[in-house]
This record gives structure tokens, sequence and C-alpha cells, in this order.
């Protein structure tokens, strides 16, 4: 698949065909991910594929409290776990969990209710020992170190989408990072950064929608003059 066309169309995804993936695709993937940029070289990551269901289902578990959360807030017109947003409202809003909760067992379920059938799930890990953090001990929330790692995971997506799979990045395991360790043997200098689900869509995407370059871009200033294209 032509790069730029990879890069409009690769969108999350997360109802899948019930098709096995194959441990040579995702071989394949993992090896055209593994040329992802990462800080010093170090390639801080490791992947652990998940194959057993037992395990699938101990990861959909730990998922799903939080992903009803999630809803909870995104109802009350909140951004979910926001750095900066109103924590008396987001506490009130959590507490309407249990609320979603409910309301989806009654009916079929959608992805985070089948996370134990989707075809292909790797764990994303970084390496605390390899990571740059030259953000560490500062007084407010920074995003540097996932700089080393998720460049790897979104190259796992590219990847997968040129074998005609697609799928999502989701941190929501990371609400029971504690228990994700235990499950799997993770020892304490790693870290948990990411789940990323694959398979054979049901509907690959072809269209997204996304901001203009205008709507995030501006020139010398964040409050400088817009970056335009040619008129």
């Amino acid at each position: 698949m032509e790069l730029t066309q990879a890069l409009r169309t690769t969108g999350a995804v997360r109802d899948f065909l019930p098709d096995p993936v194959d441990d040579d695709v995702l071989y394949r993937v993992l090896d055209t991910a593994r040329f992802a940029p990462s800080g010093g070289n170090r390639q801080a990551w490791r992947a652990i594929v998940v194959r057993d269901r037992a395990l699938k289902a101990t990861l959909r578990d730990l998922y799903l409290p939080g992903w009803y959360e999630y809803l909870a807030q995104s109802a009350a017109g909140l951004v979910p776990w926001a750095p900066i947003t109103d924590l008396d409202a987001e506490e009130r809003a959590i507490e309407g969990a249990d609320a979603f909760a409910a309301a989806a067992a009654e009916g079929p379920g959608g992805f985070a209710e089948h996370l134990d059938a989707v075809p292909a799930l790797i764990l994303v890990l970084a390496d605390l020992r390899k990571l740059a953090t030259v953000d560490r001990g500062a007084e407010h929330y920074t995003l540097v170190g996932g700089a080393s790692v998720y460049p790897f995971a979104w190259s796992l997506l590219l990847a997968a989408r040129h074998e005609g799979l697609a799928g999502v990045m989701t941190t929501m395991v990371v609400r029971r990072e504690t228990e994700v360790r235990a499950a799997f043997a993770i020892p304490d200098h790693f870290t948990v950064a990411a789940l990323v689900a694959l398979g054979k869509p049901v509907h690959q995407p072809s269209r997204l929608t996304r901001q203009s370059v205008e709507d995030f871009t501006t020139i010398d200033r964040l409050d400088g003059p817009a970056l335009r294209g040619p008129s």
C-alpha cells in the first residue's frame, strides 16, 4: 500500500471478523514495526502476544471497570481523566459507572465486553531502564517517555494495515496495571504502555475525519497566525 494512503486510512477499528491472525502474519507485523524510532535507538519496548483465552478474559475483566468509568465521564461532558479538569465533577461522574455496566450487561456488548474474542492482542511494555525521560521529576503532567514507545505501537497498526488487518491501540488496561503485572509476570522495571488489538476488520476505514492543518498549527507563537496551504 502506498504510504500516504496508509497514513490517511489507518483509523481505529474495534469490530473484527472471527478469522484468526496467523503467527506468520503477526511476525511480519512485528518485524516491520521494530524499525520504529526511539530515543537513542534503545528500543525500550517489549511485546507480549496474548494467545491464552483465559489471559484474554483476564484482560477483558481488567479493561471493563475503566471503560465504564470512561463512558460515565464522557456522558457528563468531561474528557475522561484529563490532566486538567474538574476533579469533583469527575468523581461524581465516575459514581455512575455501575449504571453503564448494568446497561452493557443487558445488551450484546461491544469491543470492550468481547475483548477476549479479539483475534490478536499484543500487550506493549516499556523498559523504564531504557527511557531517557527528561521530564522526570517535573511538577506537571508530561508525555516525554511515551515518545520512545508509542511510535512502535503506531508502526504495529501501520504494518497491520499493510497485511490487510486493522486494529486499535488502547491504554485502558493501565488503569489496572498492578493486576496486569501479576497476570503476565511483568517485573517492576517495566511499565504497561498499551494494548494493541488486531484482526480482519468488518469494515476497513477509507475516509477519516480530522481537523484541518489550520486548526492546530500556528506560526512562531501559540497565538500566532495559522499556517495555511495553497490558496
